[in-house]
């Protein structure tokens, strides 16, 4: 099985870990905010010391590739080209509301009939989301949606359980949480030890990213905000 880096850095979290074999050998994170540029390179010399240490060869660079920030996604891809150029070694792009889902299905008690909802927070009332079943087959491809009363209501209201969970799942749960059929879980990150099984998978199939014009999935155009006036 194939000894793989996993870098996650989409969110205001930073996070990188070692997989093998389907287990977890070393993992770093922080939660304190958007530290990527600060922290990155040296979560990833501590794991390349670890295998290091241990013997070990590095076959793939697995890095989570959107949607989310615009800054962390960059950081987090350009490492991992520069990485995996370095090293001779292929590289693997992993979707991040995937990555949530599956931190959701193996992590938590769920109905395996549910429908699974990753949201990670945009502007105002947008969130990035997609909706996917147990077997993580796409209902909803990964779009940017502005919430309201009639959001998931074609699923909702013909009884689909859906679970809806991420840093955006707050806005939809001032509009949901009274249905039914609406559940939310709290506390759900894109995390680096959560990418193991997308990334064994990929790298078994051999879904592997271009080196040099692979491009993170912004899914939208990026909007700059306008300086205050100071006066």
């Amino acid at each position: 099985m194939a000894v793989i880096l996993n870098i996650e850095t989409s969110t205001n979290v930073c996070s990188v870990a070692v997989t093998a074999e389907g287990m977890i050998l070393t993992h770093y994170e922080d939660f304190q905010g958007q530290n990527h540029a600060a922290l990155l390179s040296g979560y990833v010399k501590a794991c390349l010391d670890y295998l290091r240490d241990k013997e070990m060869t590095l076959d793939a660079v697995a890095v989570s590739i959107g949607p989310g920030s615009y800054t962390g996604l960059r950081i987090g891809l350009s490492e991992a080209k520069g990485l995996a150029y370095a090293l001779n070694i292929p590289l693997i792009g992993i979707d991040t509301l995937q990555i949530m889902a599956v931190s959701v299905m193996f992590n938590h008690d769920v109905d395996p009939e549910s429908l699974f909802v990753p949201m990670i927070d945009a502007r105002r009332m947008e969130v990035y989301t997609a909706v996917y079943d147990m077997a993580l087959d796409t209902q909803l491809a990964p779009t940017p949606l502005i919430l309201d009363e009639t959001s998931y209501r074609e699923w909702l209201d013909k009884g689909e359980k859906m679970i809806f969970f991420g840093n955006g799942s707050e806005k939809a749960k001032e509009l949901l949480e009274s249905h039914p059929c609406a559940r939310f879980i709290d506390g759900i990150n894109p995390l680096a030890v959560d990418m193991l099984a997308l990334a064994e998978r990929a790298y078994a199939q051999k879904q592997f990213l271009d080196l040099a014009y692979s491009t993170p999935s912004y899914l939208k155009e990026f909007q700059a905000t306008k300086p205050k006036n100071l006066i």
